[in-house]
Parts: structure tokens; sequence; C-alpha cells
């Protein structure tokens, strides 16, 4: 790849790496560093990488980072999580976007992450499955298992409207 079709992955992907990973994170900051951390690596290996597959290089691999510090945070303990149970409210939204991503929110992390992937950024199952390294038919499956309990969650339409 040369410096050039470096210089259009990073003005055609950055955006959209970006958003896949708040999607999934919700901080703003932290995405900002995973996305500057897979350009990063993209530059390291810019020799032996093709610009047709940098797209789904550039997903992969920031999903990859993503996943590698979520683990790192689930072996750390919080000390107050006692309480934080105390500060938690139930409020009612009229909102359909807050609703939806606090159902996202309640999905498993795979599942939320291939929903987000298909629905969200409209990767194929192949796609999905290469940047996640999932067969086609346990992407096919874990989003269908997302979609079900999505429309559980938030129910009949008219019940949050």
């Amino acid at each position: 790849m040369t410096v050039k079709e470096y210089n259009k992955s990073v003005e055609d992907f950055a955006d959209s790496v970006y958003r896949f990973i708040l999607g999934n994170l919700k901080d703003e900051e932290r995405a900002s560093d995973i996305v500057q951390d897979s350009f990063e690596r993209l530059w390291r290996n810019v020799a032996e990488i093709e610009f047709v597959v940098v797209k789904s290089w550039l997903f992969s691999t920031s999903y990859h980072i993503m996943i590698d510090i979520l683990r790192k945070e689930k072996r750390m303990t919080k000390l107050e999580l006692c309480h934080e149970k105390e500060l938690i409210h139930e409020f009612h939204y009229s909102d359909l976007d807050e609703i939806l991503h606090k159902a996202l929110d309640n999905l498993p992390e795979q599942q939320r992450t291939l929903v987000l992937l298909r629905d969200y950024e409209g990767y194929s199952y192949k796609e999905i499955g290469e940047i996640t390294g999932l067969s086609e038919s346990q992407v096919k499956i874990n989003i269908y298992r997302g979609r079900v309990s999505l429309k559980n969650y938030i129910g009949k339409i008219e019940t949050v409207l």
C-alpha cells in the first residue's frame, strides 16, 4: 500500500470504525484511542497490507483491540460497585434512540457487536465472520438471537410511545 492509499483509508474509514467502536463502548475517548491504535498498526504494516482489504482489516483490528481492553477491564474489580446500585433510577424514556441504545447495552457483548456490524455498518455475514473470526452460521445465529432479545426488550412499539 502506498502513502496515498493509506491517507485515503484514513479519510474513508476512520469515521465508520470510530462509530462502530463508540457503539460498543459508549466512551468517546476510548473509541478515539482504539481508532488511533488501529491506524498506527496499519501504518506499521503498510508494506504487507493491500488497499483492497484495508476496510475489513481495520474493523477486525479495532474489534480485537476493543475486546482486549474489555477483557482487561473485566479482570479489574470496582471498589464502589455496591454503591452504584443505590444511584440507579428508573426513567421513562420518550426518545426511541435512547430506548434502542439501552436495549443494545443489555445484549451480550458478542451479539451487540454483530448486530452493530450488520445493521448499523451494513456488513455482509461473510464480512462480519472475517472481522470477528466466527463462521458465517455463528454470525447469523448470534444476530438472530440479538434481534430477538432487542424485540423482547423493546416490546411493542405502541407501549414505548
